[in-house]
């Protein structure tokens, strides 16, 4: 039986959820979300849980139960608390700042780096410790506006410059040596 699968998903105080068909939809105190499942799982309510099963122990059908299962609780988290993944600018003259809802960063290009965020996702800047925050319901979102900013500027391994995640540990390597002798 499927660990992540077989647990059920508690859903808190001020959020409702609604199964029509294969389609579930929840809402919360920031909004609302829905989600088309497999339609080979079974989706119920029981108990203030949502439930997940399976018809069979196909290797297939172990996958998406597990899968199913995650995704409905990132909604339920996503429409309660929602996500947020944090980032930081390492560099001499790297910094990041907000022009409206515009994310404007300089990372050493002889261009600013310019971005908008896609709708439901918004940006914080604390430009004294050069830190980005993006936060928003949907985490697959998310995480994909994360490692696109930090595609920008990728940490390198001599001195670390780059945007790297608050919680990433980037390995240094040793430079060149004196050559000796000679």
């Amino acid at each position: 039986m499927s660990r992540v699968g077989k647990k059920p998903i508690p859903i808190p105080d001020k959020t409702q959820v609604s199964i029509d068909n294969q389609a579930v939809t929840v809402k919360g105190p920031r909004g609302s979300m829905s989600l088309e499942v497999h339609s080979e799982m079974a989706v119920a309510v029981e108990d203030n849980n949502i439930v997940v099963s399976r018809p069979s122990d196909l290797k297939r059908h172990r996958a998406l139960h597990g899968l199913t299962r995650a995704l409905l609780n990132n909604l339920v988290v996503g429409v309660t608390e929602g996500f947020k993944r944090e980032l930081q600018i390492i560099g001499v003259g790297y910094r990041a700042e907000m022009k409206g809802k515009t994310l404007v960063m300089q990372l050493g290009y002889s261009h600013p780096v310019v971005m908008v965020p896609p709708e439901g996702i918004s940006i914080d800047v604390r430009p004294k410790e050069n830190i980005v925050t993006v936060s928003g319901n949907d985490k697959q979102m998310v995480g994909q506006v994360a490692a696109k900013i930090r595609s920008f500027r990728k940490p390198e391994p001599y001195k670390g410059k780059g945007v790297r995640y608050i919680d990433e540990h980037v390995r240094i390597k040793a430079g060149k040596t004196a050559a000796s002798g000679a």
